[in-house]
Parts: C-alpha cells; structure tokens; sequence
C-alpha cells in the first residue's frame, strides 16, 4: 500500500512566498513619500492641496471608467492602490500652482494610455505617471514649465483657501512676482550654478521653486532608504542610477567648471532622489535580476546627465525613465540567471559520475 504525505503542503516544485501583496505595498510607497509631500503642502498651500486631490481622483475616475468599458469588477481593481499612488507621483512630478485641468488630463492619460491600454496593474511597459508627464509636457510647454516661488503655509504672501481655489480653476491669474526659475534652468539659459553652500542646503531642505517633488531631496531620501530597509524596492537601481549620475557630473564639472554643473546640483535639483526610489524601482518596467536592476539603474543615469547637459529640456528624468522602460525586455533578455541545473549558457550541468560499490 502506497503511503500518503501526512504534511498538508501542497507537492510541486518550490516558489517564493511573501506575506506581502500589492495593496500594502502601495500603501508602504504613499507612505514614505508622505513627509515629503506635506513639507511640499507647507511650501506651497492650497493651489498645491488642490492639485494633489485632483490628480488622484483622475487616475480613480479614469480607473473605474476603463474597468467598466471591459466590464471587470472596479472595487477590488479601485481598492489596490495603484491608481492612487500614480495620481500621487503625477501631482509630485507637476507645477504646484498648475491650472486643474493639468492635473485632470494628466492623471486620464496616466491610466487609460499608460496603464489600462496594455492590459491593467502589471501589464504596462512604461510607468504611467513618466508617460502623462512627458505628454503634458510636449503638449502644455507653457504650463509644465511656469514654476512659483514658495508660499510657506499661513505666511503673508500664501494664498487662502478661496484664493487657492481660484489660482487652481483659472478665475485669479497668478502675479508675476511670486514667479521663480528652477534650480536646473542655468543648465539650458548658460546662466551661473548657484552651488554654495547655501544653495545646496535649500536644495537639500527644499526650499526652493519646483515641483513638490523637487522639494526636500533629505526627506525623499529618507522616505526611499526606509523602503529599501523594509525590503519594498531593490537597491541596486537607486544605488546605480545617483552613482552614476554623480560621477558623470563630477568628470565633466572637473574638466570645465563654468560649462557643467557640479554633481551635488545634479543630484539634488529636479527629480533625481524621487524617480530613484520612487519612479525607476517599479517592479513592472524595471529588470528582474539584479545585474539587470545595476545596468537599468546606470542607463537611467546617464540618459539624465546626457538629457540635461546637451538636450532640448532641463529636466531629463521622466525621458529616461521612459527610455530605460523600453529597454527592460532587451535587458532581461540579455541578463538572465542561471536555471537550476544548467549553466548560463542553457546547457545542463554534467551528472556526478557515479559510485561503484569499490570507490
């Protein structure tokens, strides 16, 4: 008689398990980037509050519109977070003081182009929230590039809720005087690089104009090292990308001073700390395989030098997340781990030569 497994584990070969899923992972990300956001709240008030709320609840609406097109069920799909947490990184990746339809059509095209086109969560080949940025930008140059100057919360000079609400909904042009130029715009007018002390210490804190987040590149690091020590995004494409992007900065600023930004004001200015721990470690259009993630990493480093030094824009982050996106497949393709059983190659491993009862 054949004798039955008493463990009630299921046979078949072994997987990994994880006691995680995907909506505690969202949560987990929203979560590091909140200390971030709030301080970007401060900066910039109401406008800013208003157009975070829009953008989530676009990425939401064009969620549930999408899912009842195909006729799947919307609660569970809704209920994930993942359309949340585009919507938050789009707000972040935007002109605090943006007109709301900025955000609306910004936070459609995330969802239904970037992301429900392809088949759904897991299924898109370019982050979505890179994708709108970069179709805002094309199509509105005028107002992805209008940045403000910061409005600290319950200051003389910030606006109040009524006054927010009209900034936001076009009814209150915003005054020329809170107007502010970007800590990257030397890169494309040849102007000095502010690269004291004092400047870099308001880019480190954030206080300086931009998007919210371009603000405080200390407490976006903060929120990414604890996503790494949590074990929610790898470290070798963070690791990889500001090492490089760093080092680049700091051979050309060392042959030309005066023609190349010095590596502290690559590194801190625009949205190289968020996309590296929030935007290029998306576990979809990023590689499986961790010499994968260090060569992903390291493309996205360089397109960003390359982009920002001798390109058409100053702000060089979404274009090569993007483009490294559209490489991933070739890199998985290319960097694949050893099967078990078999060399790199493919080919198996030879058997052990077998015992003889003599040996």
């Amino acid at each position: 008689m054949n004798s039955q497994p008493t463990s009630s584990r299921p046979l078949g070969a072994p997987h990994v398990h994880s006691r995680g899923n995907i909506p505690q992972t969202m949560r987990a990300v929203i979560f590091a980037l909140l200390p971030a956001t709030a301080f970007g709240l401060y900066l910039f008030g109401w406008p800013a509050m208003n157009l975070l709320v829009l953008s989530i609840a676009s990425c939401l609406a064009a969620e549930a519109a999408c899912l009842a097109i195909v006729r799947r069920p919307a609660a569970s799909a809704l209920g994930d977070g993942s359309a949340v947490l585009t919507g938050f990184i789009l707000a972040l990746c935007l002109p605090p003081w943006a007109p709301w339809w900025i955000a609306v059509l910004g936070g459609a095209f995330a969802i239904t182009i970037g992301k429900q086109v392809y088949g759904g969560l897991g299924q898109n080949v370019l982050n979505p929230a890179m994708l709108a940025r970069v179709a805002l930008l094309v199509s509105f140059p005028l107002e992805m590039t209008s940045w403000i100057a910061p409005q600290p919360w319950l200051s003389a000079t910030a606006p109040g809720f009524l006054e927010g609400l009209a900034i936001t909904f076009g009814t209150q042009p915003v005054a020329d005087a809170v107007s502010a130029a970007t800590a990257l715009a030397p890169l494309r007018t040849g102007g000095t690089f502010a690269a004291d002390a004092g400047a870099l210490g308001a880019l480190a804190i954030g206080t300086v104009a931009g998007s919210m987040g371009e603000t405080s590149a200390l407490l976006l690091l903060l929120g990414g090292l604890w996503l790494i020590f949590k074990r929610i995004i790898p470290w070798q494409i963070p690791l990889a990308m500001l090492l490089t992007l760093g080092l680049l900065a700091t051979v050309f600023h060392l042959v030309e001073p005066a023609r190349y930004a010095p590596p502290l004001l690559h590194l801190l200015a625009g949205s190289a700390i968020l996309s590296a721990f929030f935007i290029a470690t998306d576990p979809v259009g990023s590689p499986v395989t961790a010499s994968g993630r260090l060569i992903f990493g390291a493309g996205i480093g360089i397109l960003i030098f390359i982009i920002r030094t001798w390109g058409g824009y100053p702000e060089g982050v979404a274009f090569a997340v993007l483009l490294m996106n559209a490489a991933t497949p070739l890199i998985d393709y290319l960097v694949r781990p050893r099967r078990y059983g078999r060399k790199r190659s493919g080919a198996p491993l030879p058997l052990p030569a077998k015992r003889t009862e003599n040996s």
